[in-house]
């Protein structure tokens, strides 16, 4: 029965995508790359809520939310109010130029030098950071959800590189032949899936910790009982999402995701118009603020039944891996029914799916729109320039299948470590992005130097600061916390760049932005009540926790 429904919601998902896009002609770069500039606020927000919401959202933050608690719900809260930002300030201005990449508005601001690095900053760390990280995760959660070590009668190694291969394949299928429009409408699909299941899961779970006679409320204070500071929004100095870091790196981190990765916006440069973008948009924000019911409340359930029931705690633990990463597969098989398990393990791979395919799709966006049409075949035909895509696709999915399980098998937190990675680019990438929407004088030469010391900079905090889990490290010792560490680095940065501006590093006219005439820029009229109103629930959410 497991097998069966999910092979069959997984079969319907591919289905309904081909239906719905089929006669799409993704034969030109805009159709294949941008959907055609036609997706509508639903599209939009299904395909920016799935493609974040894979196994290092879904696995990994439930697993920090089993060792710290309420706190590591700023991923999900903060985005919200990042994802407000984007479509009140970002938005409009990438939809003014017409761009389907971040190093296209690069180069319209700074010049091609800048625009040829970021490209392959993207490249590199979605094929070596991102995509081994999602595989890898997924996998391990899927194996734990079908029981597949004792299924397939294979060891755990095995039975992860069978289904990073499984998930390459298909995720591939996706992205490689359907385009951006396959990718967003079957994220819509099985995001509707996702928060379906995930909303079981939270019930079925709350309903396991209250017992036969007990309510869902009584089961949140069966866990406050028992740790008070479970349900605490801020989280406390020795916790990894300290509350002072909400103004530091977690704030940065959260702003460069939802507003300049290319990964993530994509789906918005396909919007219909800016209205749409921004209905779009600021619908994800509202469900970012909500998914900690999906993202972190199970994980904390799950570590009150490992303390209260030896039975899921013989499961959680009878593993080679940490009992936190593989807490949510146990949770799953522990309080669904058998029927539904196999439907929410197709939910899981088709979140998977959604964060696989999205990279490779923006993968091979960078690499035919800023290497191949610019570099290698100025001349290319748009068919020719789709096939370069479809083959960068592929060769970033080989890279990833291989890296997945040689990075990350037998880490210990690996959400943290995974933030931290992706700070070595994001930090400078958002330097620079907001020093040139702010100021209209510094010039590429500028953006360049600034890039090039925030990586140095990063990398030397990340990986030669002698961090582990019995020394600190220099970073944490002289910042206090690693994203501390970000927030002045990323001060730094935008003080350097302000300053080379100042003795000399300008343009030599003020950058004026022109609008290309590609959608239609009139925006939504309420898009600035909705968007205040979504703050404020936000900031409401953690004032009800603090205490």
């Amino acid at each position: 029965m497991t097998i069966a429904t999910f092979l069959f919601f997984t079969a319907l998902v591919a289905c309904a995508t081909w239906w719905v896009t089929r006669g799409g002609g993704e034969s030109t770069d805009e159709s294949y790359f941008l959907a055609g500039r036609s997706l509508t606020g639903v599209f939009i927000a299904g395909s920016l809520l799935l493609t974040n919401l894979s196994t290092e959202q879904l696995i990994g933050l439930n697993a920090a939310a089993f060792t710290e608690g309420l706190s590591v719900m700023a991923w999900e809260v903060v985005a919200g109010i990042s994802l407000v930002a984007l479509a009140l300030v970002f938005l409009p201005r990438y939809l003014k130029s017409g761009i389907a990449t971040i190093p296209q508005f690069f180069e319209e601001r700074y010049g091609s030098g800048v625009r040829t690095l970021t490209t392959f900053l993207f490249v590199i760390a979605y094929m070596l950071i991102l995509l081994p990280f999602v595989l890898y995760l997924g996998a391990n959660g899927l194996s734990g959800m079908l029981e597949l070590e004792s299924r397939l009668g294979l060891t755990q190694i095995q039975t992860i590189w069978t289904v990073i291969i499984f998930i390459a394949a298909v995720g591939g299928g996706y992205a490689i032949w359907g385009g951006l429009k396959a990718v967003a409408v079957s994220d819509t699909f099985n995001g509707a899936g996702l928060l379906i299941g995930g909303l079981m899961i939270t019930y079925f779970t709350l309903s396991k910790i209250a017992g036969d006679e007990g309510s869902l409320f009584s089961a949140f204070s069966l866990i406050a009982d028992r740790d008070p500071d479970a349900f605490r929004s801020l989280g406390t100095a020795d916790e990894d999402v300290s509350w002072p870091t909400l103004f530091t790196g977690v704030l940065l981190l959260n702003f460069f995701y939802w507003s300049t990765n290319q990964q993530i916006i994509q789906r918005t440069f396909g919007a219909k118009n800016l209205a749409e973008g921004q209905k779009g948009v600021l619908l994800a924000a509202f469900f970012k603020i909500m998914a900690p019911l999906i993202l972190v409340l199970p994980g904390i359930a799950a570590a009150y039944l490992v303390a209260t029931d030896s039975a899921f705690a013989d499961r959680v633990q009878a593993t080679s891996d940490g009992a936190a990463n593989r807490a949510y597969g146990a949770l799953v098989v522990s309080v669904l029914p058998e029927s539904l398990v196999g439907f929410f393990a197709a939910v899981v791979v088709g979140s998977i799916l959604s964060t696989f395919n999205s990279v490779l799709n923006s993968s091979a966006t960078l690499f035919s729109l800023d290497i191949y049409k610019r570099f290698l075949r100025p001349e290319a035909t748009t068919r020719q320039v789709v096939i370069s895509g479809q083959l960068c696709s592929f060769v970033v999915a080989v890279f990833a299948v291989i890296a997945a399980p040689t990075f990350f098998h037998g880490r210990e937190g690996v959400f943290g470590f995974f933030q931290k990675l992706n700070g070595i680019y994001f930090i400078p990438i958002l330097a620079i992005m907001l020093v040139g929407l702010l100021n209209r004088t510094v010039d590429g030469m500028s953006a360049l130097i600034t890039l090039i010391v925030g990586l140095t900079a990063m990398s030397v905090g990340t990986f030669l600061s002698g961090q582990s889990e019995t020394e600190p490290g220099w970073v944490v010792g002289t910042f206090g916390s690693g994203y501390h560490f970000m927030g002045v680095v990323f001060l730094g940065l935008v003080v350097l760049q302000l300053t080379l501006g100042a003795v000399g590093f300008r343009r030599s006219q003020p950058y004026v932005q022109r609008d290309v005439g590609a959608v239609d820029l009139t925006p939504w009229k309420a898009a600035p009540y909705v968007g205040a109103g979504l703050i404020l629930f936000a900031i409401s959410l953690y004032a009800f926790f603090a205490v």
